[in-house]
């Protein structure tokens, strides 16, 4: 399982960015998805590259240069229904941070950009509890 319910965090409050990043990258660290270096790869992906996608979802995820950090795969999802800043015109309301060993963040990128691609796959997504979450990424 790519997802576990500990790295689901529903109804959070705004914050700032960039610390909601390095929560991300601690959590993949301490789970032995990722070495430290890989949390600072994502810091300096948002420098060239903003990972808000549209309709409300960022994907938080390292540089090309940083697969080498990756150990295994993981995903962390944040909810924030009220709305994030990341740095685009529209506030992200869902935030899935990603650690893809080898290519296979592509599929998980995928998989969420069919499920984001309107407001109502985000808005259904936003009102999803944590096995229902689980469930959607295993199948």
């Amino acid at each position: 399982m790519i997802l576990e319910k500990r790295n689901i965090f529903l109804n959070m409050k705004p914050g700032n960015k960039e610390d909601i990043i390095r929560m991300i990258g601690d959590i993949f660290t301490n789970q032995g998805c990722t070495n430290e270096y890989y949390t600072q790869a994502m810091l300096d992906k948002e420098k060239v590259f903003n990972t808000y996608l549209g309709n409300g979802v960022a994907l938080p995820h390292g540089i090309e240069e940083a697969k080498k950090h990756i150990l295994k795969t993981g995903i962390v999802l944040i909810t924030v229904p009220e709305g994030q800043d990341w740095g685009a015109a529209e506030k992200a309301r869902i935030i899935v941070g990603i650690a893809g060993k080898g290519n296979e963040h592509l599929d998980i990128i995928g998989k969420l950009a069919c499920e984001f691609c309107d407001a109502e796959g985000v808005e259904k997504f936003l009102k999803m509890n944590e096995d229902e979450i689980v469930a959607f990424f295993e199948n």
